[in-house]
């Protein structure tokens, strides 16, 4: 169809293709609770929520831990039925590399762990469910929670050991499970790893580089280490898997980045920089190796030697090491110049323009607004950046309602079903009228849940959970979704 008869064309009546996932994702942190079940061994997310009674510290706003979350070790059938009432057709989860790996015994001779065979049929399970109930299984191997073993035994994320071990991980997953899953995701948001907990130190392992800072008074080296062995480990896994499993399974696999869209505050050239090296140091850190094989200019400048290099052989497995642009992203910002933290580019960000309106309606939480056409632009940005199909891994709207009511009021969560429906009739828009090739839209999230640092805090889900209970309550968001890509899915 050519472009000039699309406009001509209403949206509404323009379909996704008939191969386009949709579904919702969460982590396997956030709701799997039972930390022993199944040979289940610490990660640093346990160790980070359960800090020394003594000092009276918490590291999450209720001082509340995923110990319990929403129970899906024990529920998970209950979520899939969830997801199949929802019309779901596919579904992204994390795989926990503790429950997958037995920790709980010496390593072998190797000096790599064994494989704990009771967790690994309990992911079995899962998928096999989600095989039978038709909903497509998206996993990801990474989500932040990091073998306590491991940076206990040589710093985790902070020395290239990490490579090996994460390799390792990786190639179980691959033969437990190629068979049936066929998209894989590495790792993700490699970005908040780095900054939120090497850096700031307000994720797990807690490492804060505004307390190690360089003799110059620049951040640490910390998360910019931390960032590059994110790199090597995923880019390693990756070439595993092209090697030994792509050419029997089939299959896709990718790394998910997260990032706002960036509009420069107004004109100014400042600004407009500044927007660039906000995309730079957020998105292009880790988007640009992977994609073009280099670190961004202005981050080298930035960073001088404290930026680690590619070796040429690195650099060789690295470019190219994603078959898809993995994509979370929840709001844009408008960017200006001069701010002084490295970690976020040295810009100052905000939702409030020049004549002093606001992008967008206010979220639960103070890092969101909502913003449809940022979402467009952020779409095409990364296409004509990047040249890979999109997978939008994550999109989703914590409601102010979500905290202020109860049942039964709080179903009724109509800043999120607003939120939902810009951002979907964006995405459609993009594919539309843009030709951009998006492939799946994953909602944050299926179930409210531990919400990291915030707890039990901040809801993001589509269903609202009574924690004390685990009972389950569709909110009107999720009707929303499911209404409109039944509508805009081609049959």
């Amino acid at each position: 169809m050519a472009a000039s008869s699309l406009t001509d064309t209403p949206l509404e009546t323009h379909k996704l293709p008939a191969e386009f996932l949709y579904g919702y994702a969460t982590a396997a942190y956030q709701i799997e609770g039972s930390p022993a079940a199944a040979g289940r061994a610490p990660s640093i997310w346990d160790t980070f929520t359960h800090p020394d009674p003594k000092s009276g510290i918490k590291h999450t706003i209720d001082g509340l831990s995923g110990d319990v979350a929403t129970d899906s070790f024990n529920l998970w059938k209950d979520d899939i039925a969830l997801l199949k009432s929802y019309g779901a057709n596919a579904y992204r989860f994390s795989l926990s590399w503790t429950r997958i790996i037995d920790f709980k015994n010496p390593p072998g001779e190797d000096g790599l762990e064994k494989i704990n065979e009771e967790g690994v049929k309990h992911y079995r399970a899962i998928i096999e469910e989600l095989v039978r109930e038709g909903i497509t299984p998206c996993v990801t191997l990474y989500h932040w929670d990091l073998p306590q073993v491991l940076h206990d035994r040589y710093g985790g994320w902070l020395d290239r050991k990490i490579v090996n071990d994460y390799v390792h991980y990786a190639k179980v997953c691959f033969n437990a499970f190629g068979d049936l899953v066929k998209h894989w995701i590495t790792i993700n948001e490699p970005w908040v790893i780095s900054v939120l907990g090497y850096g700031q130190g307000v994720f797990a392992p807690g490492r804060s580089s505004n307390r190690n800072k360089s003799p110059e008074g620049n951040t640490s080296t910390e998360p910019f280490i931390v960032g590059h062995n994110i790199i090597l480990a995923h880019a390693y896994a990756v070439k595993w898997f092209r090697e030994n499993v792509a050419h029997t399974q089939g299959g896709a696999i990718g790394i998910t980045l997260d990032t706002s869209f960036y509009m420069p505050y107004n004109d100014d050239p400042e600004n407009v920089r500044a927007a660039q090296r906000a995309f730079a140091s957020r998105l292009g850190w880790f988007a640009d190796p992977i994609y073009k094989g280099q670190y961004p200019a202005s981050l080298k400048e930035m960073l001088g030697t404290r930026l680690p290099e590619l070796s040429p052989e690195d650099a060789t497995v690295v470019k190219g090491s994603s078959d898809f642009f993995g994509l979370n992203t929840y709001t844009s910002n408008l960017v200006q110049d001069g701010g002084a933290e490295e970690l976020y580019g040295k810009v100052k960000t905000g939702f409030t323009r020049p004549d002093g309106s606001h992008l967008g309606k206010q979220a639960h939480v103070s890092w969101i607004q909502i913003y449809p056409p940022g979402f467009r632009q952020l779409l095409n940005y990364v296409w004509k950046t990047y040249g890979k199909p999109v997978y939008v891994t994550e999109n989703g709207f914590a409601a102010k309602s979500d905290a202020l009511l109860s049942l039964p009021e709080v179903v009724h969560d109509a800043d999120r079903v607003e939120y939902f429906r810009g951002y979907s009739n964006a995405l459609l828009e993009a594919v539309v009228l843009d030709g951009v090739p998006v492939k799946s839209y994953f909602a944050w999230s299926l179930l409210d849940n531990f919400e990291w640092a915030d707890g039990y805090t901040t809801r993001f889900g589509v269903t609202y959970v009574e924690y004390a209970t685990q009972a389950r309550h569709p909110k009107d968001s999720a009707r929303f979704l499911k209404q409109w890509f039944e509508a805009h899915i081609a049959n």
